[in-house]
């Protein structure tokens, strides 16, 4: 059981999320940045898929009744333990009972995981624990942690295996601005004339305030094109849209599954990590990629070595 001493600002259960759904409208989602889950999962002996804590830009206080096995990947926050002692990052860390973990603010990022051995044990809702914030379902109660709240644990048994000490690529915080975002060319980036793509591939954008997991709003240069008319279409986490202002809109984690705006661009899953830590503000800018190329990178993102 984890205890919700004090919620951060958004604290939410997920998992690997629930693929298969979009024909109803509903998206994968799931952690923002899912390898760093699957590592906090494997350092406290979980199955890559057992639920965590996503937490994002200020964090909880959480305590622990019975102790426990616990994990932190992702962005790092200044965080305790109940004995003042800082909190090591990318580690598995032994919680006896009674202790509280304190996160305050991130310092390089936006957002971080925690694992917890066992699992997270609330009630799956089509096939995951993830919490879907737009339709409040899943995860604890459809929402985010509150005060007072009580996390069951306990769900999934298994043996504790250890990441190398230094942590793949994928799973390193990078947040010296600008970020670079890596992209493939869009359905419709024919669409789009020399002034817009150049505005796009030029310019710096910042992340506007209004930014959260169904999408990454952007403020800059207005990209333009040429038609604005377009029916519904499928649309995936990392599509490019730009609606009518020529900001562009960079759909999240539980982002809409159908668009009716020009997706002019999309962020390689490789980069996922680093979208997933932008925080408003962040300044931003876009770089082309060979598909091929893409596909290699996302391969090797998701290549976690373990060691026995």
């Amino acid at each position: 059981m984890i205890e919700v001493v004090r919620a951060g600002l958004c604290d939410l259960v997920m998992d690997q999320g629930r693929p298969g759904h979009a024909a109803l409208g509903v998206p994968a989602g799931g952690a923002a940045d899912p390898a760093a889950l699957a590592a906090a999962n494997r350092l406290v002996g979980n199955p890559a898929t057992a639920a965590g804590i996503e937490i994002a830009f200020a964090g909880p206080a959480l305590r622990f009744p019975t102790g426990g096995v616990v994990a932190l990947t992702g962005a790092r926050f200044a965080a305790r333990r109940s004995s003042g002692a800082a909190v090591a990052w990318k580690q598995t860390l032994v919680l006896a009972a009674g202790e509280t973990l304190t996160l305050e603010l991130a310092e390089d990022g936006g957002r971080c995981w925690l694992a917890v051995r066992g699992g997270l044990a609330v009630p799956p809702v089509m096939g995951s624990r993830s919490t879907f914030l737009p339709a409040g379902f899943g995860g604890f109660q459809g929402r985010a942690l509150q005060n007072g709240d009580s996390v069951p644990c306990g769900l999934v048994q298994g043996e504790v295996k250890w990441l190398r000490a230094e942590p793949p690529a994928s799973l390193a915080t990078d947040t010296a601005g600008p970020h670079c975002l890596r992209v493939v060319a869009g359905p419709q980036a024919s669409w789009f004339d020399d002034i817009g793509l150049a505005a796009f591939f030029t310019a710096t954008y910042r992340v506007a305030a209004a930014s959260d997991r169904r999408g990454v709003r952007l403020r800059g240069a207005p990209v333009s094109h040429s038609q604005w008319v377009l029916p519904s279409q499928g649309v995936l986490p990392g599509a490019v849209q730009v609606p009518p202002d020529g900001q562009p809109i960079i759909l999240g984690w539980d982002g809409p599954v159908t668009g009716g705006y020009p997706v002019v661009a999309a962020v390689i899953a490789a980069d996922w990590p680093q979208l997933a830590q932008l925080k408003p503000g962040d300044v931003v800018r876009f770089e082309t990629i060979a598909g091929d190329a893409a596909q290699i990178l996302a391969r090797q993102a998701w290549n976690i070595e373990e060691l026995g």
